[in-house]
C-alpha cells in the first residue's frame, strides 16, 4: 500500500507523463479527479515515471538472472550429491565474509569516498573507502580525489554515470533512510544535497571554515549532521539549507560526528584523541572518552541487538571506536567507560560496523585487513587480507548478508557472508 505522500508523487509524476506526451484530454480529465494543481508540477517529476518504469524493468532482468543462477547452483549442488560435502560455492563458518566481486574504481584518483545504495525500498546500507563508504540496493555510489560522484550498478560493477558539483575531494557520502537525497562533504569545505530520482544538486550547504570530513543523516530525515577539520559539529536543516547548530569542544580536527539510533546523542572522534559524546539538543558534551593514546579515526554506534550480547542486562546506549593506536574500544555510554580494549590490527583501524545480528563486530585498518570479532567473548575470530593497500571502509547491508569495503588500491569490493 502506497502512503498518502507516494500516492501523491506518483500521480503528479503520471500527470507529468501525459501533460509532456500530449495527451491533453486525459491530462485534464485525470488532473481534475486527482485534484492536482498544474502550478505543483516540477522539474522533480520530469520524467520520473519513465525513469521509474526502467528500475522496473532492469529489476525484473535482475531477478530473472538470480533465478537461473540459483537453478544452475541447485543442479551443480545435486550432481555432488545434494547438500553436503558437495564442490559448489565455498561456504565460510559463522557468518564470515566471502569476497564475491572486485569492482575497481576508474578515474582521476584513487576513491577517497565509497557510499553504496542499492535503492529497493527502504533496504540500505553505508561504508566507507579511504574516507567513507555507504550501500543502499540497485545501486552505489563513490567519491573520489577528481572531485566527482560516481554511481555504479553494485551487483555487476557497471558506470552508470558522474554526479558533479564539487570542487575538492569528496570525503564522505550518506544516503537518507528511504534512498531519496543523497548527502556529499568534500576537501572544499562545502556540503551538498542531491536529489537521487534527477541526479540534481538541490542545495549547497556553506559554514564550515576548513576540510568537512563526515557527514550523515539524523534519524528523522530532516537534519544532517557534519563534522570538520575547523574542530567543530554543525547540524543542518536539511529543507531550508541553514545551520542550526553548531557543537564546540574538540581541540582539533573532528574526523567523525554520528547520531545514535534516536538521534538524542551524538558521537563523534578526533584528532585531539578523544572521543565525546554530546546530548543534541542542550548542546552539552555529556562524557569525554580518553583510553586512546592516538587519533581516533573511526566510530560505530551499537545496534540494539548487540546491547544484551556486550552487557546482559543493560539497555546501553554503547559504542566502539577505532584509532591509529591500532586499538578498537567498546564503550557502555550510560556510564561513560570503557567495557573492554581489543587488540588484533597492526596497524590504523578506519572502519567499524556491527552485525546487524547483534553477535559480531567487523572492522578494517592500514594493515590491509578486513577482521571479525565474536562479541559475547570479547575476541578475534577472523582475519582476513581484504586489499593490497590501506582499508579505509566497511559496511554491512541491514538485512542482507553483505559486507562492502572500499581501500586506497582503487577496488571496492562486495563479501557474502555464509
Amino acid at each position: 500500500m502506497l502512503t498518502e505522500k507516494q500516492r501523491e508523487e506518483l500521480n503528479k509524476a503520471i500527470a507529468d507523463y501525459l501533460k509532456s506526451n500530449g495527451y491533453a484530454e486525459t491530462f485534464a480529465s485525470f488532473q481534475e479527479e486527482a485534484n492536482i494543481d498544474a502550478s505543483e508540477l516540477t522539474s522533480k517529476q520530469s520524467g520520473l515515471l519513465e525513469k521509474k518504469w526502467g528500475s522496473v524493468i532492469r529489476l525484473q532482468k535482475k531477478i530473472f538472472e538470480l533465478e537461473q543462477s540459483l537453478q544452475a547452483q541447485k543442479n551443480e549442488a545435486s550432481s555432488y550429491g545434494g547438500g553436503g560435502g558437495g564442490r559448489g560455492r565455498e561456504t565460510l563458518p559463522n557468518g564470515s565474509p566471502k569476497c564475491q566481486q572486485n569492482i575497481p574504481y576508474q578515474g582521476t584518483g584513487p576513491p577517497s569516498t565509497v557510499s553504496s545504495s542499492i535503492q529497493n525500498s527502504s533496504e540500505k546500507f553505508h561504508v566507507r573507502p579511504r574516507e567513507e563508504v555507504s550501500i543502499c540496493n540497485i545501486v552505489f555510489v563513490s567519491g573520489s580525489e577528481d572531485t566527482a560522484i560516481k554511481v555504479w550498478d553494485w551487483e555487476h560493477g557497471d558506470f552508470e554515470r558522474t554526479l558533479k558539483g564539487h570542487r575538492d575531494s569528496v570525503q564522505c557520502l550518506a544516503f537518507d533512510s528511504e534512498g531519496a537525497r543523497l548527502v556529499s562533504c568534500s576537501a572544499d569545505i562545502t556540503i551538498k544535497l542531491w536529489d537521487f530520482n534527477t541526479y540534481e544538486c538541490i542545495k549547497t550547504l556553506h559554514g564550515h571554515d576548513h576540510n568537512v570530513s563526515s557527514v550523515s543523516w539524523m534519524p528523522s530525515g530532516d537534519h544532517v549532521l557534519s563534522a570538520s577539520r575547523d574542530k567543530t559539529i554543525k547540524l543542518w536543516d536539511a529543507n531550508t539549507g541553514f545551520c542550526t547548530v553548531t557543537y564546540l569542544g574538540h581541540s582539533d580536527w573532528v574526523r567523525v560526528a554520528k547520531p545514535s539510533s534516536d538521534g538524542s546523542l551524538i558521537a563523534s572522534c578526533s584528532n585531539d584523541q578523544t572521543v565525546r559524546i554530546w546530548n543534541t539538543v542542550s548542546k552539552e558534551c555529556k562524557f569525554e572518552l580518553r583510553d586512546h593514546t592516538h587519533v581516533v579515526e573511526c566510530i560505530s554506534w551499537a545496534n540494539e541487538k548487540s546491547h544484551a550480547t556486550l552487557k546482559p542486562g543493560s539497555a546501553g546506549p554503547f559504542l566502539a571506536s577505532g584509532a591509529r593506536d591500532k586499538t578498537i574500544i567498546l564503550w557502555d555510554i550510560s556510564v561513560g567507560v570503557a567495557l573492554v580494549i581489543l587488540h588484533g590490527h597492526d596497524n590504523w583501524v578506519r572502519g567499524l560496523k556491527f552485525h546487524p545480528g547483534g553477535t559480531k563486530l567487523i572492522s578494517v585498518g592500514d594493515d590491509k585487513t578486513l577482521r571479525v570479532w565474536d562479541l559475547p567473548n570479547k575476541r578475534l575470530t577472523k582475519s582476513f587480507d581484504a586489499h593490497s593497500h590501506f582499508v579505509t571502509s566497511v559496511d554491512f547491508h541491514h538485512e542482507r548478508p553483505f559486507v562492502i569495503t572500499g581501500s586506497v588500491d582503487t577496488l571496492i569490493k562486495v563479501w557474502e557472508c555464509r
